[in-house]
């Protein structure tokens, strides 16, 4: 019964998917441009390999900050199931749809936000980048249930028919 519990307690699963959410924010404006991340991660990725050529370093830094916007995502699928699913165990196929909704929808809106940072670009592609960071997450805890669970009468009533089986 929702209706009864007092407000911070129906909200405090989602605490932790707010605070992730504002992150992505955070991480989206110019501080987290390439041109400011390089500042850092081209020096250590140098220290690490010197006699990488600059084009190799200059990849390397671009996989590193696409490999970051697919963890953000990854991590923010996996809060949004654990706040949708509440106090419910388990996976179901409704609690992860539901989560990738949310996930590609605010991906898309990240994005859009990025299109009025001069020294962001807005991509698609990055949006398809981070909705595949939370359906691999899904995918995972939905494989992490499926293995827990392979003795279908030790599954508690309220985790999915599919893991059940």
């Amino acid at each position: 019964m929702a209706g009864t519990q007092p407000l911070a307690r129906r909200l405090a699963p989602w605490l932790p998917t707010i605070v992730w959410a504002m992150l992505i924010s955070w991480a989206s404006t110019d501080l987290f441009s390439a041109s400011h991340t390089s500042r850092y991660i081209l020096p250590a990725l140098h220290w690490l390999l010197p006699h990488a050529s600059a084009e190799t370093l200059d990849w390397l830094h671009s996989l590193i900050r696409k490999s970051a916007h697919f963890m953000e995502y990854f991590v923010f699928g996996l809060l949004l199931l654990r706040a949708i699913r509440g106090k419910h165990r388990g996976w179901r196929i409704r609690w992860a749809i539901v989560a990738l909704a949310i996930v590609a929808g605010y991906s898309a809106l990240d994005e859009f936000h990025q299109s009025f940072v001069p020294s962001r670009t807005a991509s698609p592609w990055d949006s398809l980048l981070d909705t595949s960071g939370a359906a691999i997450a899904q995918v995972l805890v939905w494989l992490w249930f499926r293995v827990r669970t392979r003795n279908p009468a030790d599954v508690p009533e309220d985790v999915a028919p599919a893991v059940r089986e």
